[in-house]
């Protein structure tokens, strides 16, 4: 167990040249000679750059922490369901909501929503994620039961017509959980990190379903408002750590987590390009690392251009970067133009 007062942080640094001692990331081909060890004393962070054959030069206590977290990098990604995890695993959005920030207000009929999950299936969608509740910057809490409404039903006719497809629900609601996996949900993706609602962590320690960790701040309608880190990757990490500490408690298996740094949910733009640019840091905490950037208003703050249809090439940047640095799932709108571009990346890779 690391001192709270000194922490120690370990991330891969991915190569193009095998050495002697070249280690992979775990379920993947990319692989990596050198790590950055990232030491945080209070205030204070200091970074340096070791190469693998230099881990056994440091002090004993710290050596120890290298290597556990070097197990983390390298140990084997298990299964999601029927998912490997060897490849890129593509999640597509159906957001069931009037005000979602890209696509609010198109699939709110049960008509709709099915059309569109038939054609999230057809580009490619590894996974498709319903939600029923915006948590765009800004959006209001809505009840349970007008969240249950909007998605149940959709739920249930797409178990109809595809027992199969691979279903996420997106909510922070343990009744909602509970709802869904009456139709034989697969996953859980719940932005607010078990923190919104107290009784869903007790509701999945009572089940097998695997779900998303995703970190944010506060809650949608007041995250961009109440912003304070302080290093905002670190601070991150820390969280996630708590948090799958707290679900071993409940005797959840690790096995059974994603991870999500959470993008524009209570951050700044440069805190998002900082967290894209250091996400192979969360490789350490040993799973699968997920990415949301699609589309985001991030994008539209580089190129200072706020309109979400003149977002797609910016988000499909983020996901080949990510891709490079070894993420496995990416939650994205545009399913067809994600997969030819990771196809074609990883073609010329």
């Amino acid at each position: 167990m690391q001192r709270n007062s000194h922490r120690y942080y370990v991330r891969p640094i991915f190569s193009k040249i095998k050495k002697k001692n070249t280690l992979f990331l775990g379920s993947s081909k990319l692989f990596f000679n050198e790590v950055e060890l990232i030491h945080r004393s209070k205030d204070k962070i200091h970074r340096k750059f070791l190469m693998l054959e230099e881990v056994e030069n440091q002090p004993t206590h710290i050596k120890k922490i290298i290597n556990e977290q070097i197990k983390n990098i390298t140990s084997k990604r298990q299964k999601i369901g029927k998912l490997r995890l060897d490849r890129p695993v593509v999640m597509g959005i159906l957001n069931i909501t009037p005000d979602s920030f890209f696509d609010g207000g198109k699939y709110l009929s049960i008509s709709k929503a099915i059309d569109q999950t038939k054609i999230l299936i057809k580009e490619g969608a590894d996974i498709i994620d319903l939600g029923g509740e915006s948590t765009r910057p800004g959006s209001k809490k809505i009840s349970i039961r007008e969240e249950i409404k909007r998605v149940v039903p959709v739920i249930s006719q797409i178990r109809k017509l595809q027992k199969k497809v691979f279903l996420s629900i997106d909510t922070r609601k343990s009744a909602v959980m509970k709802e869904a996996l009456k139709y034989k949900i697969n996953l859980v993706n719940d932005v607010s990190g078990l923190r919104f609602d107290k009784q869903s962590i007790k509701f999945l320690s009572t089940n097998k379903v695997p779900f998303i960790l995703m970190h944010s701040i506060s809650t949608p309608e007041k995250m961009q408002n109440e912003i304070n880190y302080s290093d905002v990757v670190l601070d991150v990490y820390d969280f996630f750590q708590k948090q799958i500490q707290l679900c071993e408690k409940f005797n959840i298996s690790k096995n059974r987590i994603i991870i999500d740094p959470g993008i524009g949910f209570g951050k700044t733009l440069q805190q998002n390009l900082k967290l894209i640019k250091n996400i192979s840091l969360f490789h350490s905490l040993g799973l699968p690392v997920l990415l949301g950037s699609s589309r985001k208003s991030f994008i539209g703050k580089i190129e200072k251009n706020e309109l979400y249809q003149d977002r797609l090439g910016g988000s499909i940047a983020t996901v080949l970067y990510a891709l490079a640095e070894g993420v496995q799932i990416f939650r994205v709108h545009d399913v067809y133009a994600t997969k030819q571009a990771i196809k074609i990346f990883s073609s010329i890779k």
